[in-house]
């Protein structure tokens, strides 16, 4: 049976990318990887969108976020957390693990953020010294409003934006220096469509100003450290050089397609996704501001959503992701990042149609793949 991967990362490989990382391993220190690394960092600042550095490091988005925390904050400060989903509170796991002070704006799972409780908290504790958000919660399907959010922290000198993007870099228009964020996080597992181990992350003028004055400890994430070598056109630390060449090449493919086809194209799958979920009878988890990443849709009541995963895997080969913690059981999660197209969403919502069905949902059985084709077959 042929598989499909609909999870929001890891995402499908392209052919030609794997290919590219299954040519003959070459020595990090030399000129042929410095070569490679120089396309790299031209690549990640185009679609960062930014004048400034983007460091690759062997890790999950997990790792990029960890050293968002450790390069810019001190013992003792304290952050404001957007706390809407499974990844809202990692920003708070992390933050107390280094013995930064914790204050969250809970968020209800499948909800944005309303940026007026951020301005609020900011003039009522002017202690604050960052914000930490995600631009898309990938836990929950949900895009945060970072343009607005930033546009606030952005008149404080003395408060930092830092921004998870794993779900969002490549997927949306997220312009790292147009909008001031401050620090910024993605993954290679997502929109960059290669298998996981390398996380990004890239800090403003104003993030390095509060790396001079961070006491947190910091080794291997030492952000200064992979500054200074990536003018050298190198890693601090012995980087996955398989990973990085497909890197490069899924850069190149990027600049050849442009970041606003990119960008483009992923709101149309998603809007093909969620119209389709929409015409088979069922709910989406986002409320009011769905990211254009994945679809998080709600199961039938009586249905558990365990049974339409696991009848999309044994009957179809396609793996799509549940819910986590108290979405667990409730909702499933479709993946429309990176490497996937048209014909592929058109396939899952058939295959989910057949699947509902014969789970006794009741609905118009074939209008969510119509809807799929009318949309999707448009472009």
């Amino acid at each position: 049976m042929k598989k499909y991967l609909f999870t929001p990362g890891p995402v499908p490989v392209p052919e030609e990318i794997l290919l590219e990382m299954a040519r003959p391993i070459i020595h990090h220190r030399t000129a042929d990887f410095e070569k490679i690394f120089a396309e790299v960092r031209d690549g990640l600042k185009y679609v960062f969108q930014t004048k400034e550095e983007v460091f690759v490091l062997a890790s999950s988005g997990t790792g990029a976020m960890e050293g968002a925390v450790a390069n810019t904050l001190s013992s003792g400060d304290k952050a404001l957390v957007v706390d809407g989903g499974k990844f809202g509170e990692r920003w708070t796991k992390i933050c107390k693990a280094f013995g930064v002070e914790v204050e969250e704006i809970k968020v209800e799972w499948g909800e944005a953020v309303d940026p007026n409780l951020i301005k609020d908290a900011l003039k009522k504790d002017p202690s604050i010294r960052a914000v930490l958000m995600q631009s898309s919660e990938t836990s929950t399907g949900v895009m945060h409003p970072t343009k607005e959010i930033a546009a606030i922290t952005r008149e404080r000198d003395d408060v930092i934006l830092i921004v998870d993007g794993i779900t969002a870099v490549g997927v949306f228009p997220l312009p790292f220096d147009e909008l001031r964020i401050d620090v910024l996080v993605a993954g290679s597992q997502k929109a960059f469509m290669l298998p996981p181990g390398l996380a990004f992350a890239s800090m403003s003028g104003k993030a390095w100003k509060f790396r001079e004055r961070s006491d947190l400890p910091k080794f291997y994430f030492d952000f200064k450290r992979y500054l200074k070598d990536a003018k050298d056109n190198t890693t601090p630390w012995t980087p996955p050089v398989a990973l990085v060449i497909g890197l490069a090449a899924v850069l190149k493919n990027y600049k050849n397609e442009g970041l606003e086809k990119i960008h483009k194209r992923h709101a149309t799958l998603a809007q093909g996704t969620r119209e389709a979920i929409k015409a088979i009878g069922l709910e989406l988890y986002a409320k009011d501001s769905p990211s254009t990443a994945l679809t998080a849709a709600v199961s039938p009541p009586g249905i558990g959503a365990g049974k339409i995963i696991s009848g999309l895997r044994e009957r179809f080969g396609m793996t799509v992701a549940g819910g986590q913690d108290q979405a667990k059981g409730k909702i499933f999660r479709i993946s429309h990042m990176g490497f996937i197209d048209r014909s592929d969403i058109i396939a899952v919502i058939s295959a989910i149609e057949c699947v509902l069905r014969d789970l006794g949902h009741k609905f118009d059985f074939g209008a969510g793949t119509k809807k799929a084709s009318e949309i999707l077959g448009a472009e």
